[in-house]
């Protein structure tokens, strides 16, 4: 029977074959863990001989304390000396000891008491900084410790708690500096770490507010920050849920394909603004995408038997700006939450903002499946999914990346056959169409593949997103809702040519001779809200919103579509 390796390299040593014996005491000697152990014992056989009354010596002088006894036996007198200056050295030692230990007993208990008197002037100063009767405390997390009706910086009555992540809390509350109006305050956690993240994103908002003094560009606008003892707070307008929470609440029932596209078109505008101003969001999520209000109706699905949620509008708020990073700023390594993060990043290669396209086509994805596209944590695997559905990586980029450990010589992610959950959960990206058939569905998928193609230059911009056939309608009609309205309204007192023809007038199609006019009425949005408004078909809307002016003729209309 053959013995286990290790087994029968230990019976070897335990040999009475003095070679065999020779060779083990030499590999002992030389190896690095014996000496530690021989140090350390070393060390321990000092204190006992300190302990016993014996010459004491600095830890530099083991190798002489160990041959001492070899010095002592030359020369008795010399013995004597040592025995003699070590018993005198004991007694004078022994309360110098004594006396030491008492200093160092004093000194702990001034610092302690140092520390309490410092702690509770601490607490008073925070105390008295602005919410007298109120103690500040954090919890072991650094959480700020807060109850229902705490007032934060004089101004901010606390409601209740809106969600809490790594960085500190979400809390709605009452801003008495603003008729009690309800906000979302923002309260970092008392880390460093998580100060200074909010302090680059107070940064990120300030310019994006300086850009965008509006909010037209759909992204969150802070209110007001400040510091509140140690904790970084940011105030923002109360917004819905997440797209994320919806659908989780909604059991996870896909977004129907008009929604689908009216959410991925303002995601397309909001970043292209980032992009126009030099930044990067790097954290694209559904999470970071918020409804401005998720109030929805429930209906009853007879042919799935079960209720769903359907919401009302829409309109969405891009938030979270704390890993936003300008273009001449430091690029981490890493960015992006793993399921939407893109090749160049997991590959280090360098990234920019094309990474934050690669993003938007995971998100559309999962809008439309009400799944993730890349289920997984690790890096390899994570290639193998995008082999499996996108096709191979372009072989430059598999002999650029430092990772060569993931791919083979041919430039294939090594073993990904031999992964089960890549092979029975991953099929090529046009296989996830729910219906073949429908022109709206392939160019859905169509622009999904093009956001993620694998080399960042060959990506599809974002401003070419927009024009892309499955958003074209909301970039041929200015925008959508509030945009078209806000671009075009400054022409409302213009006066048209004398032939009738609408100044600067937009074509309703390629080689339409219908035209919208510049001259908007109100009276369209309040026949048909546009609650309602985003369930007629996309010419209809553009008609009922609009007045549309028949070339060469004086003649306005009105539509109003029921």
């Amino acid at each position: 029977m053959k013995m286990p390796r290790a087994r029968h390299d230990r019976s070897r040593s335990r040999s009475e074959s003095s070679e065999l014996d020779h060779r083990r005491k030499k590999r002992r000697y030389d190896d690095e863990e014996y000496d530690k152990r021989q140090s350390r014992r070393d060390r321990s056989s000092e204190r006992l001989n300190r302990r016993d009354g014996s010459y004491s010596r600095d830890q530099s002088s083991h190798y002489h304390s160990r041959h001492s006894s070899r010095h002592r036996s030359r020369s008795h007198s010399l013995d004597r000396f040592h025995s003699n200056h070590a018993s005198r050295h004991n007694s004078h030692s022994s309360s110098s000891r004594r006396r030491h230990r008492h200093r160092k007993q004093k000194r702990r208990s001034y610092r302690h008491r140092r520390r309490s008197s410092y702690d509770s002037s601490d607490s008073q100063g925070r105390e008295s900084g602005g919410d007298k009767g109120q103690k500040i405390k954090d919890d072991e997390d650094g959480h700020l410790v807060y109850t229902e009706g705490d007032i934060l910086q004089a101004r901010y009555e606390v409601v209740s708690t809106l969600g809490e992540g790594t960085f500190g809390k979400v809390i709605e509350v009452k801003d008495k500096q603003r008729n009690s109006d309800h906000v979302a305050l923002k309260i970092i956690k008392n880390v460093e770490k998580y100060r200074e993240a909010a302090k680059l994103e107070i940064i990120v908002l300030e310019k994006l507010r300086e850009k965008d003094p509006t909010g037209k560009k759909l992204c969150v606008q802070m209110l007001d920050w400040f510091d509140y003892h140690g904790h970084m707070c940011l105030s923002f307008n109360m917004l819905g849920l997440s797209v994320f929470d919806f659908l989780k609440e909604n059991n996870y029932i896909p977004y129907d394909l008009d929604q689908v596209r009216h959410i991925s078109y303002q995601l397309c505008y909001a970043v292209q603004f980032l992009h126009e101003n030099h930044l990067t969001h790097t954290d694209l999520k559904p999470e970071n995408i918020l409804f401005v209000n998720s109030d929805y109706d429930v209906s009853f699905n007879s042919k799935k038997k079960r209720d769903e949620r359907n919401i009302r509008n829409t309109d969405i708020q891009l938030i979270d700006f704390g890993s936003a990073t300008f273009d001449h700023e430091h690029h981490s390594t890493i960015v992006s939450t793993r399921h939407y993060r893109a090749p160049e990043v997991i590959l280090e290669l360098g990234w920019s903002q094309p990474c934050d396209v690669w993003s938007i086509g995971c998100i559309m994805f999962e809008l439309y499946t009400g799944y993730t596209l890349f289920q997984t944590h690790d890096n390899k695997e994570h290639l193998a999914m995008m082999e499996r559905i996108l096709g191979n990586l372009p072989y430059r980029m598999t002999k650029k990346t430092k990772k060569q450990r993931y791919f083979s010589s041919s430039g294939k992610v090594r073993d990904a056959d031999r992964n089960w959950y890549v092979r029975d959960n991953c099929k090529p990206l046009s296989r996830y169409l729910k219906d073949p058939n429908n022109s709206d569905h392939q160019e859905l998928f169509d622009l999904i593949d093009k956001m993620l193609t694998y080399e960042p230059s060959d990506r599809i911009t974002l401003r070419q997103a927009q024009r892309h056939p499955f958003l074209a309608q909301f970039y041929t009609s200015s925008r959508d809702r509030s945009h078209l309205l806000d671009d075009l309204s400054g022409a409302a007192n213009e006066r048209p040519p004398s032939n009738g023809a609408p100044l600067g007038g937009i074509p309703i199609g390629p080689r339409s001779e219908l035209f919208l006019s510049r001259n908007f009425s109100s009276l369209a949005r309040m026949c048909l809200p546009y609650v309602y408004l985003r369930r007629v078909p996309m010419w209809g809307r553009i008609l009922c919103m609009s007045t549309l002016r028949w070339p060469g003729s004086d003649t306005s209309i009105i539509f109003c579509t029921t």
